[in-house]
């Protein structure tokens, strides 16, 4: 991600008044440098592709109190049947809450800010470079809290949803590995857990997944599908490529062809740094699942997650109202702000903004995550 300025006469001039000597034309300038970039930092952070914009966006007035109708999201009324998970505060642990189906569910809401600043010998030399880079880091640090935040209801959500007596999680039947079977046994557990409100065949019936969220290692196994046999009813999966069969010439190539694979299977692959063993998101789901034991989908090949030695990859069906992000706007119809940060006296010779958005996020149908451990 990388936001940049036009060297414009006009934009040269705007930076160079930010260093005047003349603090309200100092503070005049920054402040309509804010008017001008804020609008733009708001369509950044609302359209990156991270795992933050999985939430489907609900939008509230400032000083209001969020709620969520429930019964417009399900048409049962036993009691239990909605398990909602969602957090208190930025950076806490999601609680489930359990409410009746006919209810409305206030959401707590948290605000995430940032702040920055460099030197004002920068803005005299006209280094829109500076600029650009002080304002990606605004960026990214809301990018990176919002990421934190989902990932927390994201993965505590998966590890402790059960639906039909049946666990959203499974273990590959092969640790270590992952192939066609895996993927395909996933797809069944979706369809499984995704039922009708009297348990039956929903009317509408996709495939149950929509993006698999995975790590670098799981992108590797799925290209070396082009080159290894996939076949899993002949010979050990670990064997020679005599003992199993190889995947359709059509298949190898398009893995070759299409190296980054953005779709597999006809599902979107999103790859995130901190999916893989070891790492923050990973740890994340070990910390939820606690004690949890998890099968495959056989019934055998059962333990507790490790987060040390094993990974979670997750599918998630964007097509249902599950995961839902609530955020503030002001009178200007804006969710995220930004403002001169005027902490900075003329001795330090710096130059600041701080900025920050409102939001909730909840999910509020855990049917639609399902997950497999390799």
């Amino acid at each position: 991600m990388k936001i940049t300025f036009d060297y414009t006469p006009e934009q040269i001039e705007l930076v160079k008044a930010m260093a005047s000597k003349n603090r309200e034309t100092a503070y005049e300038a920054q402040a309509a440098l804010a008017v001008l970039i804020q609008p733009m930092l708001a369509e950044v952070i609302n359209q990156a592709p991270v795992l933050s914009n999985l939430f489907t966006e609900i939008r509230f007035n400032k000083d209001d109190n969020v709620s969520i109708p429930l019964d417009l999201y399900y048409d049962v009324t036993d009691e239990d049947y909605v398990e909602v998970w969602s957090q208190a505060q930025a950076g806490g642990l999601p609680t489930s809450t359990v409410l009746p189906t006919m209810s409305e569910m206030k959401l707590s809401t948290y605000s995430l800010d940032t702040a920055v600043s460099f030197d004002k010998k920068y803005a005299a030399k006209s280094r829109l470079d500076v600029l650009s880079k002080t304002m990606t880091r605004v960026v990214q640090e809301i990018l990176l809290k919002q990421n934190r935040m989902s990932a927390n209801v994201i993965m505590t959500s998966l590890a402790n949803a059960e639906t039909n007596s049946k666990k959203h999680v499974q273990r590959t039947q092969n640790p270590g590995y992952f192939v066609l079977q895996d993927l395909n046994e996933i797809l069944t557990l979706a369809k499984r857990i995704l039922t009708s409100w009297y348990g039956g065949t929903p009317d509408s019936r996709g495939r149950g997944i929509t993006d698999l969220i995975v790590s670098p290692e799981i992108v590797e196994k799925i290209r070396s599908m082009a080159y290894n046999p996939i076949n899993t009813n002949t010979g050990p999966l670990g064997g020679t490529s005599a003992e199993g069969i190889v995947a359709p010439d059509e298949m190898r190539m398009s893995i070759f062809r299409n190296a980054g694979i953005p779709e597999f299977y006809g599902i979107s692959i999103m790859e995130f740094n901190e999916f893989g063993v070891g790492e923050s998101f990973n740890t994340v789901f070990d910390t939820a699942a606690g004690s949890t034991s998890f099968t495959d989908a056989t019934g055998g090949n059962t333990g507790v997650f490790d987060g040390a030695t094993e990974q979670v990859l997750v599918g998630i069906d964007r097509t249902r109202d599950s995961l839902l992000k609530a955020i503030a706007v002001d009178e200007d119809d804006g969710t995220f702000s930004i403002a001169v940060d005027d902490q900075w006296s003329v001795r330090q010779g710096k130059i600041g903004w701080y900025g920050g958005l409102e939001e909730g996020r909840v999910c509020i149908d855990d049917r639609a995550l399902v997950g497999k451990i390799i």
